[in-house]
């Protein structure tokens, strides 16, 4: 089964540098439908406006980070089975512990390629 290009992605970092980076990555693999937000906070409005098929967020962020994002995306009944990357700088284990306890779906260290982002939706939305 082939991804499904036409979900709608939301990428959520407060670095615009890595926004531009993750959502030129996307229009490589054929996805048009990505918004973007800064932190936690922006991402949860916009979660509670559209529903995507796709979060792709990153650890470190203020005021909201992207742990805090995943946890109470997966505490609202409309949001919980939202599929859900992490992206990070740092490849900690307690963090990809506590991100895994959370209810992440995958996990990202920075930096990445296309084909890793591939793999890992692919892996994540059961391509």
């Amino acid at each position: 089964m082939a991804l499904d290009t036409s979900m709608p992605i939301l990428v959520v970092d407060d670095y615009q540098t890595m926004v531009r980076i993750i959502k030129n990555l996307l229009k490589q693999l054929g996805f048009e439908d990505v918004d973007d937000a800064s932190d936690g906070t922006a991402a949860l409005d916009k979660l509670k406006q559209k529903k995507y098929g796709l979060v792709i967020s990153d650890w470190n962020m203020e005021p909201m980070t992207g742990y805090e994002l995943l946890r109470q995306v997966r505490s609202d009944d409309g949001l919980r089975t939202t599929p859900f990357i992490m992206v990070t700088a740092e490849s900690k284990t307690e963090n990809v512990i506590a991100a895994k306890k959370a209810g992440v779906n995958n996990y990202i260290v920075k930096p990445f390629n296309a084909q890793t982002l591939k793999s890992k939706i692919e892996a994540v939305c059961g391509a």
